[in-house]
């Protein structure tokens, strides 16, 4: 059976962020699915200008629930988690992954919404180095490395961890992942 991530980003996106893990799960055999704010298209953020847009396949509206999902991916950016994060719809998509207990992968400063969900707590976690002390203050074990996996939750510190990052979310939902595979930043 086809394995299921759902995507949540908004417009501000880090481009790589959702493009190579992106890439790459569907490289794995895994559906993706775009869930935004807006229908339509979503831009990214690309080092210091707007990048590519992708086309948002739901709204966060049109989600009522993760059944039909096997986990949830948030790439980051400093906009797109900060935009999520003032979304009550999208706070509750990613309390209704932890309460599922389906894999949550966060990268960047995508942590943010985890902090706003209130899941963080107790969990071993990375991030961007500028948002460390927010996940300290939320009550996170805060390591430094390219990936941190504690239960559910999966994050990773920026986009030179993609391959990390993408290949813990592959083995998350029980796919496998060959050496040399990942798409890299």
């Amino acid at each position: 059976m086809t394995k299921h991530v759902m995507i949540l980003a908004t417009n501000g996106f880090e481009q790589s962020e959702l493009m190579k893990p992106k890439a790459n799960l569907e490289k794995a055999g895994i559906k993706t699915t775009v869930v935004s704010l807006e229908s339509g298209s979503i831009k990214g953020w690309d080092k210091d200008d707007w990048g590519q847009s992708v086309s948002v396949d739901k709204t966060v509206d049109e989600v009522s629930n993760c059944e039909g999902y096997d986990a949830l991916m948030i790439p980051g950016g400093q906009i797109n988690p900060d935009l999520l994060r003032a979304n009550e719809r999208a706070v509750a998509i990613v309390r209704e992954f932890n309460a599922a207990g389906k894999p949550i992968a966060a990268i960047c400063h995508a942590p943010w919404l985890l902090i706003e969900a209130g899941v963080i707590e107790g969990k071993t976690a990375t991030s961007y180095n500028s948002i460390r002390t927010d996940l300290k203050n939320a009550g996170a074990n805060v390591v430094d490395k390219e990936v941190a996996i504690d239960g559910n939750i999966i994050t990773s510190r920026k986009p030179d961890d993609i391959p990390a990052f993408s290949k813990a979310l592959i083995e998350a939902v029980g796919e496998t992942v060959k050496d040399g595979e990942l798409e890299a930043a």
